[in-house]
């Protein structure tokens, strides 16, 4: 994939071309926006990394620039500039992304591989469901080779369970994705459609019913038949144990970490190369702050120090030395400031922040590591199922993360391995042969007990009602049996490496106290952690201080909308993958695009529907913590 970097400093481009050649991508690099035009219309690039400051044209214009002109790959923005303002703005100028320097370079890597998977994302022409098909491109769907005449809502709910096979929509849910708004059906008309549905798939032969009645909540895929599901897992353990070439998970890993190593031995050289620049741009400064007494100070020599300033700080934050590039930015804003209004005291200010800068580049770089394996390997995982076969799938998936696993086939011998130590991560099955033996009675334990370790329950159980006990008796997950050994690992993961909390946080901002209050009121008997914010422009403040895992956006608020919330949020690398949700009393069919469009996960309209939010707040819940 070939990746066009516009930056104008020489040594953030060196650490950031020579880290993703490492990663077998191919870079070309301009140092002033006018030459980064020119190159982003002559070449086909898969991705764009723009700085906003840059020579001639700046990396907004730039942006702006290359998307009027109609070209859609995905643009990263890369820059010092850190404000909700700057953001915005790069996100109207058509970015998808948006790092701050100094940046973990290996964040940013991740980043880049994000929007490159974004960017060449295609969704599959043909959907299948055993011996199902619908393919997206003829607009035709069979089964067992046969033809079947479906009409467009028919189909369009067909395709939608199909792409989304995991998740439940209630019927208003369906009407807002499949009938248009100039519509205005009854929610019997998802009845009816879906009913017409199931009599032509079983006059087709289908012999089961493909969509699923949830009751209460909805509709959903049901899962493909368990034998066939297991002959996919054992595939998976046959390549693992060398009966084909597939790659293995410890495969990849080897080859990041071979990836790693390299980037590192790059970086030490660079920083070679890069200390001997240093003592001029240190020299610069001294140059400026013997200035700095006078009445007037040379403003030419201020702008070339403050924009070495500026470069200094992106350049130091790609070393790891994050305390140089602050210093580096502050001595850029005392620059800055002094332009406009000189003052004396900013020499003394200014000589102690290079005291503190020759201090600083003393020190030797470093490369923060970009794998926890090293966690992962001494973690210890039980579980407890008497499910044989699963359990084995489950455990040789876990081997080949890193896990050193044990397994208890009943809560007694579950209980003495506790006794003697405590495992780092527990799956749990609720239902066991012995009618005395209660899952929930375990969890209930451990949750008073050792509230320490995160228990995953594990069961072929679905009902809300299982869901909500779990999570009454401190479950950390809920996951299904029907989810593949490699997805269930996946979860196990997720909940070592978030903070274990035994409550999900949800933020909400809304200017109406009425609608905080009713969603307060209503979300909180489910063991929700709520926060709630009339007053969005201490959103920023209140997002990092409560770090949720669902944020609940209006859309209409004084000074910044839920979109233009949503926007920062979705560019900013700690944030881009924190689920949210729109409450909005608007129906507009461009409104709803422009939400989607900034990032949202969800769209419900006011009035509250309080099943249908429960519902899916705790899908959406579900999906972060399998993420």
């Amino acid at each position: 994939m070939k990746i066009l970097l516009v930056e104008d400093d020489e040594f953030t481009t060196s650490v950031v071309v020579q880290a993703l050649t490492n990663y077998n991508y191919q870079i070309e690099t301009a140092n002033d926006g006018q030459l980064g035009l020119e190159l982003a219309k002559k070449v086909d690039f898969d991705l764009l990394v723009l700085d906003v400051s840059l020579p001639g044209l700046d990396g907004i214009s730039l942006c702006r620039q290359i998307r009027f002109a109609g070209y859609q790959m995905p643009i990263l923005m890369l820059t010092g500039k850190d404000s909700t303002t700057m953001r915005i703005m790069g996100l109207e100028a058509g970015a998808d992304d948006y790092v701050v320097k100094p940046f973990d370079l290996s964040e940013l890597i991740a980043r880049i591989k994000a929007l490159l998977r974004r960017g060449k994302e295609i969704l599959p022409t043909v959907l299948t469901w055993e011996s199902l098909q619908l393919n997206t491109n003829t607009k035709e769907v069979t089964y067992a080779a046969k033809h079947l005449h479906l009409t467009p809502k028919e189909y369009g709910l067909l395709e939608l369970f199909l792409r989304n096979p995991q998740r439940i929509y209630s019927r208003s849910a369906l009407l807002d994705k499949i009938w248009s708004s100039v519509e205005f059906p009854g929610e019997e008309a998802v009845t009816t459609q879906i009913k017409g549905l199931r009599q032509k798939l079983k006059a087709a032969g289908m012999t089961v019913d493909l969509i699923e009645t949830v009751y209460g909540l909805g509709y959903r895929l049901r899962g493909e038949e368990k034998d066939k599901s297991i002959q996919r897992e054992q595939g998976i353990l046959d390549s693992h144990r060398g009966t084909d070439n597939h790659i293995t998970p410890s495969d990849e890993l080897a080859q990041k970490h071979q990836a790693e190593a390299k980037v590192m031995a790059v970086v030490a050289n660079l920083w070679e190369e890069f200390k001997q620049t240093l003592g001029e741009q240190v020299e610069l400064f001294e140059q400026v702050q013997a200035q700095l007494s006078d009445a007037k100070p040379n403003l030419s020599l201020l702008k070339q120090a403050t924009a070495q300033a500026h470069r200094l700080a992106g350049s130091l934050g790609c070393y790891s030395l994050l305390e140089g590039s602050t210093i580096a930015r502050e001595i850029e804003r005392l620059l800055e400031e002094t332009q406009t209004t000189p003052k004396q005291s900013a020499s003394l200010q200014l000589g102690e922040l290079i005291k503190s800068l020759k201090k600083i580049l003393h020190q030797q770089p470093s490369m923060p590591a970009t794998s926890s394996s090293s966690k992962v390997s001494s973690r210890r995982l039980l579980i407890i199922d008497d499910d044989a076969i699963l359990t084995e799938r489950v455990k040789l998936e876990a081997k080949i993360h890193g896990f050193q696993v044990e397994i208890a086939t009943d809560l007694k011998t579950a209980r003495t391995i506790l006794a003697h130590h405590s495992p780092d991560v527990i799956l749990l099955d609720l239902s066991f042969p012995d009618p005395q033996e209660n899952g929930l009675k375990l969890l209930a334990e451990l949750n008073q007990s050792q509230p320490e370790i995160p228990v995953l329950v594990l069961t072929s159980c679905n009902q809300l009602s299982k869901r909500v006990e779990a999570a009454s008796h401190g479950a950390y997950g809920f996951l299904s049996k029907t989810m593949s050994a490699a997805e269930v690992i996946s979860a196990l993961t997720t909940a070592l490496n978030q903070h274990h909390l035994t409550e999900a946080k949800i933020l909400v901002v809304d200017d109406d106290f009425l609608v905080l209050n009713h969603v307060t009121a209503l979300l909180s008997p489910w063991g929700l952690q709520l926060t709630t914010l009339k007053d969005p422009q201490r959103f920023w403040e209140i997002l990092e201080y409560t770090v949720p895992d669902l944020l609940i956006l209006d859309i209409e608020m004084p000074d910044f909308s839920g979109i233009e919330l949503c926007q920062a949020v979705r560019n900013d690398p700690r944030w881009s993958h924190l689920a949210v949700l729109f409450l909005s009393v608007h129906s507009d069919t461009e409104i709803v695009h422009k939400v989607y469009a900034a990032g949202a996960d969800d769209y419900i309209r006011k009035p509250i529907v309080e099943p249908e939010l429960i519902a899916r707040i705790l899908n959406r819940l579900e999906r972060v913590q399998l993420r």
